[in-house]
């Protein structure tokens, strides 16, 4: 049974999480933010690896007539953009960043290799997986589950654009209810479709905790890692 590195965390970022207000494209400034805090948990000690989606560029078909694995494909290059994007955000702050790819694209990233990336992590350089699984049907949810149990990490950190798991859309509805802890079980049972099946059985077969918060102050990515309270944290069981 492989042991859990309590300092390798994987950072999952949405796509539109670092578009901000614009909705598309990304926010440069957003990016320099969440690049600072990424440096300061480095700075800590923590080995970061990274998957953000590509949601900012491509989400799903455009057309009902696209072929669904084409357009899967299309997020996934989406998804190398920005890994693109926050490697040279990062570098610029001093730290060393390596974009390893699941589809081989040897001029812009390293094929992915989980040795290699654990041989990265261990030598302290940020780790940023892209291109999804390198196979449609699977969502970058999916992916950060599967690259955090493959690196061992001990927990993933969903940020996305919204601060925290609800019962409703809390954007339409005023009384929704906020959870600040919940099961993987609780949420594949009240069908709250925060991540998607797929990756919560997955982080619930290896028994890795997660935290959904928002990246409306990209301090909260360091808040966390020093054991506050932000947002909702899914485990196994409590």
């Amino acid at each position: 049974m492989n042991i859990k590195n309590p300092k390798r965390i994987l950072l999952k970022l949405s796509g539109e999480a670092i578009a901000k207000e614009h909705g598309t494209g990304i926010d440069f400034d957003t990016l320099e933010e969440i690049a600072k805090e990424i440096k300061n948990a480095v700075d800590l000690g923590f080995e970061i690896a990274i998957v953000i989606g590509g949601g900012n560029f491509w989400r799903g078909r455009s057309s009902k007539d696209m072929d669904r694995s084409t357009a899967d494909y299309m997020g996934m290059l989406a998804t190398v953009i920005n890994s693109l994007a926050l490697q040279s955000t990062i570098e610029n702050l001093g730290i060393p960043t390596r974009v390893m790819s699941a589809i081989e694209m040897n001029k812009i990233a390293e094929p992915y290799i989980k040795r290699k990336a654990v041989r990265h992590l261990e030598k302290k350089r940020v780790v940023i997986f892209s291109a999804g699984t390198g196979n449609p049907f699977f969502s970058t949810d999916t992916t950060a589950a599967l690259r955090a149990a493959e690196i061992d990490a001990s927990k993933i950190l969903f940020a996305k654009n919204i601060d925290a798991v609800y019962d409703k859309d809390p954007k339409l509805f005023k009384d929704a209810k906020k959870f600040d802890k919940l099961t993987y079980k609780e949420i594949i049972e009240k069908e709250l479709q925060v991540i998607d099946l797929t990756a919560a059985t997955l982080l619930n077969d290896n028994d890795i905790p997660i935290n959904i918060f928002g990246l409306n102050e990209p301090s909260n990515i360091i808040r966390i890692l020093n054991g506050e309270s932000i947002g909702t944290e899914i485990r196994r069981s409590f």
